[in-house]
């Protein structure tokens, strides 16, 4: 039975949208009933319509973006970035699949040969979280849709008019309605969705206790494509650093882009105890500077609100229990209106706290761990449950070798930020971060299956051995 859905601007807390929960039966059968004719369909029609979709985005590039920051609370350039971001996608998940599956071929004697060829799943369901609601789902739906899978895509609830505004844009470019489906709702919605019969699998992007529960779900459905990519406690180690303020701003870049809104945003900075108080002093200069307004502000800010009040009271509280904890505050974090969710960015020193909680705070929250040498910085990088992302600032190869061979994480970073994944390269985590299964250039990997064929134009056969004289 449907429910009323409304999606808010966090800014103002306005409504900007307001349906109906969708029905997950009736969007999975007509995917099914769509499934064999996009699938029939050549591979080149297929990235052509993509490309029309691309060109549909473009053309309502200023209004997407403006869309998507009134329904995130994020900066409108930021939002724009997103817009390209999803064009670009494209050309990049075309290139991807052709690389990672293509037809091969190979002779054998007397005329054999042996084929290996890809085949799609049938219909996907594709679970995406708000943070980057338009680019995040294009990372799944479209090599989902090039591969000549059938997409029944369940957005976050928070950012319903983002996912009605990226079906237009599917929809204007021609592809069929069967074949991308829209489905509005929560949890429930999207716990369905996992489940159902006739879904071939689940491309999810999430919180690591949403990940937990479809894993859970699936454990008995070894058929069923599982791909999650989840949360991230990412470190950022500087040691040896050549550039003071250039370290700052990767720093703060890593921890506050989006209002610290990223699976892949540092959670820890990592520091030498000997050396570290000119980097901190640095970084509190620049995160004093921050601009935190709404997202359509001028001048532009560089954070705007959190999703909501609830998001930014459990950011807020986190802060203040690590205090309790014995945390000492280096940037005390603040509620600029009570009644709307902009929160100015916290920074507080942790390494007195003896149990420090590992858990990933989506917000702008950043925790100081001061070590005495490189092998413990290395040692508290990897105390966690997650695997996401991980930096090391630093002027030493030799250092960067280390770190790389010994941090348990999908994306190892040197002299970059946390969270600017290439989108060309492989993207995903291990641990309470991913089961192993990126998006990026790797999403084609879960999208479509091998299927080997020995085959010979000619009948024969030979059976010499064991057998009764006739």
């Amino acid at each position: 039975m449907s429910r009323a859905l409304t999606s808010h601007e966090p800014a103002t807390g306005e409504m900007l949208w307001t349906g109906e929960t969708g029905d997950v039966d009736h969007e999975v059968r007509i995917g099914c009933e769509a499934w064999p004719g996009w699938a029939a369909r050549p591979i080149s029609v297929r990235i052509e319509l993509m490309r029309r979709f691309a060109n549909a985005v473009r053309a309502r590039t200023g209004d997407f973006a403006e869309l998507i920051a009134r329904e995130t609370g994020k900066p409108l350039w930021e939002a724009l970035q997103e817009i390209h971001a999803v064009m670009a996608r494209v050309d990049l998940a075309a290139s991807a699949y052709a690389e990672r599956t293509p037809r091969r071929q190979s002779e054998g004697a007397m005329g054999a040969r042996t084929a290996v060829r890809h085949k799609p799943h049938g219909v996907m369901g594709v679970i995406v979280p708000w943070c980057s609601p338009a680019e995040i789902a294009c990372s799944h739906i479209l090599p989902a849709l090039i591969a000549g899978n059938v997409a029944v895509y369940k957005p976050s609830e928070k950012t319903p008019a983002t996912a009605m505004m990226l079906l237009a844009c599917f929809l204007e470019a021609g592809v069929p309605e069967g074949a991308i489906r829209l489905l509005i709702g929560d949890a429930r919605e999207g716990g369905a969705l996992a489940v159902h019969p006739d879904v071939a699998g689940i491309l999810f992007t999430g919180s690591t206790e949403a990940g937990l529960s479809l894993h859970r779900q699936l454990a008995g459905a070894p058929g069923k494509v599982a791909a999650l990519e989840m949360s991230g406690n990412n470190p950022i180690v500087v040691w040896d650093a050549p550039d003071v303020a250039t370290t700052a701003q990767i720093v703060v870049q890593s921890a506050f882009l989006s209002g610290g809104q990223r699976c892949t945003a540092a959670r820890r900075l990592i520091v030498a105890e000997q050396d570290h108080e000119p980097l901190l002093a640095e970084i509190g200069n620049l995160v004093g500077r921050l601009i935190v307004d709404d997202p359509l502000a001028q001048p532009q800010p560089f954070l705007g609100p959190m999703i909501d009040n609830e998001a930014a009271n459990l950011v807020d509280e986190a802060f203040l229990d690590l205090i309790l904890k014995g945390g000492r505050p280096l940037q005390h974090m603040r509620r600029l209106d009570p009644d709307r969710p902009f929160l100015t960015p916290g920074v507080i020193d942790v390494t007195r706290i003896a149990n420090r909680p590992d858990v990933e705070f989506f917000g702008p929250l950043l925790q100081v761990i001061r070590v005495a040498d490189f092998d413990a910085a290395i040692a508290e990088a990897n105390a966690t449950r997650y695997g996401l992302s991980a930096s090391l600032i630093s002027r030493s190869p030799q250092l960067y070798d280390q770190f790389w061979a010994n941090v348990h994480t999908g994306a190892i970073n040197w002299n970059r930020p946390t969270n600017a994944p290439p989108p060309a390269a492989p993207f995903g985590g291990t641990g309470f971060s991913g089961n192993h299964r990126p998006t990026g250039s790797y999403a084609a990997d879960h999208c479509a299956y091998p299927v080997i064929s020995s085959e010979s134009e000619q009948l024969r056969a030979s059976i010499g051995i064991g057998l009764k004289d006739g």
